[in-house]
């Protein structure tokens, strides 16, 4: 999946999906947090890891993995 793809619209096949609930922080490109989910991921043959990510304002879509922009965080209190 490149870039200048549109990955709005772009689905993996669903028998590949694993589905998740993994509470996160997206680092937007305008450089603000934003608290968000990951429902999903998926992994292609190439190894590079995809999730599915909503959040308020933007929505669902599927995203490369990037620990850069996206902060895992403790899915359940200690």
């Amino acid at each position: 999946m490149g870039h200048n793809e549109d990955w709005q619209d772009w689905q993996p096949p669903e028998t590949e999906i694993r589905r998740v609930y993994q509470p996160v922080e997206i680092h937007r490109e305008d450089g603000t947090w934003a608290l968000g989910r990951i429902n999903a991921w998926w992994q292609p043959a190439d190894g590079t890891p995809w999730c599915r990510v909503h959040a308020l304002r933007t929505g669902e879509h599927w995203m490369e993995y990037d620990p850069e922009r996206l902060l895992l965080l403790p899915g359940a209190g200690t």
